[in-house]
């Protein structure tokens, strides 16, 4: 499967979802590449941070690239994206989300990010931190959805090796939050 490159440059560090799964990676550019969770763990030991890359894919409407090949220019090695493999057991709907833990987080929003059809859902802040909303709840932000934006949240996430990140419960300006949703505590 050849394709062609749609970005290229330095792993600058990791991005995980609120799950703890790696999940993408940003670019010394500030570039964000997106790849599939389940191949996290292929991922991680194939491309380490600092090592430059070559990307095929496509680019979404913001600007972020949806990865189907990643090269590690240093060691040659290839990844394709490619559908999990049906043997491998998910965990039940109500054991999802069982492992995550409540986080805080602010600081300077460096990137947002977007859902499927290019609506914002989240923030990447500059200490690689991910906060995720919902497109609907995102929308109640819209000035603070912005590069150089100062926001603050709180939710259910994961902290690991590669990043934090977290599903946000609450959202806003540092001391002064929204609740998202009534049956969460702040």
């Amino acid at each position: 499967m050849q394709q062609s490159p749609v970005a290229q440059g330095t792993v600058s560090r990791f991005v995980i979802n609120p799950e703890g799964d790696v999940d993408g990676f940003i670019l010394s550019d500030g570039s964000l590449v997106h790849f599939p969770p389940h191949l996290g763990t292929q991922l991680v030991a194939a491309v380490r941070p600092g090592d430059a890359v070559q990307i095929a894919g496509f680019m979404d409407g913001s600007g972020d690239v949806k990865a189907r090949q990643i090269v590690n220019q240093r060691t040659g090695q290839q990844l394709f994206d490619q559908p999990p493999p049906r043997d491998v057991p998910r965990p039940p709907p109500a054991l999802r989300g069982a492992g995550l833990v409540r986080l805080s987080a602010e600081g300077e929003v460096m990137r947002v990010t977007t859902a499927r059809r290019g609506e914002p859902d989240g923030v990447v802040l500059r200490n690689g931190t991910v906060i995720k909303l919902t497109p609907g709840a995102a929308q109640q932000f819209v000035s603070l959805l912005r590069p150089g934006a100062s926001v603050a949240a709180t939710g259910y996430g994961t902290r690991n090796q590669y990043g934090e990140a977290l599903q946000a419960t609450a959202f806003g300006t540092p001391g002064n939050l929204t609740r998202l949703y009534s049956n969460f505590p702040n």
